[in-house]
């Protein structure tokens, strides 16, 4: 049975989540298209909230 991939809306909210958690600025986001964009920026934010409240991944 194949494995079937995330769908990429998913998955650039979820790199993004990482990007911002690791620190990195919100104008590293390597996606072009809006949607995909701001899923990305959605994660950011995300983990920048995170990290604020002091939750963090290491």
């Amino acid at each position: 049975m194949k494995r079937q991939k995330r769908d990429k809306l998913s998955r650039a909210h979820s790199k993004g989540y990482q990007a911002g958690i690791s620190g990195r600025s919100k104008e590293n986001c390597p996606f072009q298209t809006t949607e995909s964009r701001s899923e990305w920026l959605g994660g950011w934010r995300e983990a920048i909230e995170d990290r604020n409240i002091g939750l963090n991944s290491r």
